[in-house]
């Protein structure tokens, strides 16, 4: 096996679309609803933060900041979305989505929503669209009830998302919570210092639930994240709208209690 396959097999989003195709090809061999390849797929990027978001309670969200950018795919009426760096638009056939080199965040997120929006069509999948307006604050208060069940002593969160912190340091104090994010590195946020998003080995070490966005899926962090998280033996939790079909894929545990 060359170099390049053996990247591939590490690659946590090529095994999620090999497991895309292969429910893909279990459907249409099934007497159920199936996908045709040749459907076409429309990924429109990036979203207005309007679209995006509507009108929420604060103005503190990365995608509103232009550290981020939200593509929205659609399959056959469905929609499905992907957080990423990276911004751009595709219009064409599953197939032919499915045959994009996983070379950057832009074919990544193109492939992440596709599947997401393929996924919510044949009723495998919900809460693919983000939460707008008050969902954002409904989701904060979730958080809020959420985390006190756990038992978990100390929390990680790998991703900025301002409200689930706030929402953490609230619930738990600001001593009990970790964050490391690529963009906000050395800030500090609610009383707690903004880790380096490109080495998170503290938050593993001390924390014993990890939340991880699914942007990771898309920027490619993610299977390092994973490899820790197997080392310490720590729960992983994924947030947001972006990792919906992976996290049905690979039987992931998935929070995201306000999404559409």
């Amino acid at each position: 096996m060359g170099r390049r396959e053996r990247m591939e097999e590490l690659d946590i989003l090529a095994q999620a679309k090999r497991r895309f195709i292969s429910v893909l090809q279990s459907r249409r061999e099934a007497s159920g609803e199936s996908i045709d390849l040749e459907e076409e797929v429309v990924v429109s990027g990036p979203l207005s933060s309007r679209d995006a978001l509507g009108q929420p309670c604060r103005d503190d969200f990365p995608l509103l900041r232009g550290k981020e950018v939200l593509m929205q795919a659609f399959c056959r009426g469905a929609a499905g979305q992907a957080f990423t760096s990276d911004s751009g638009s595709f219009r064409g056939t599953l197939s032919g989505v499915l045959q994009m080199p996983l070379k950057g965040s832009f074919e990544r997120a193109v492939l992440i929503a596709a599947m997401n929006a393929a996924l919510r069509s044949l009723g495998m999948i919900e809460k693919t669209v983000h939460c707008k307006d008050e969902g954002p604050k409904r989701c904060a208060s979730c958080m809020s009830e959420w985390i006190g069940a756990q038992g978990s002593e100390m929390v990680g969160l790998i991703g900025m998302q301002p409200a689930l912190l706030e929402a953490l340091v609230q619930a738990l104090g600001p001593d009990k919570v970790m964050i490391s994010d690529l963009a906000e590195a050395g800030s500090v946020r609610f009383g707690v210092k903004v880790l380096d998003g490109r080495d998170c080995s503290e938050i593993f070490k001390s924390c014993q639930l990890i939340l991880i966005t699914g942007s990771t899926l898309a920027n490619g962090t993610i299977d390092d994240l994973l490899l820790k998280a197997r080392q310490h033996k720590r729960r992983v939790v994924f947030y947001g709208t972006t990792c919906a079909g992976a996290s049905f894929l690979l039987g992931w545990e998935r929070w995201c209690p306000c999404s559409d």
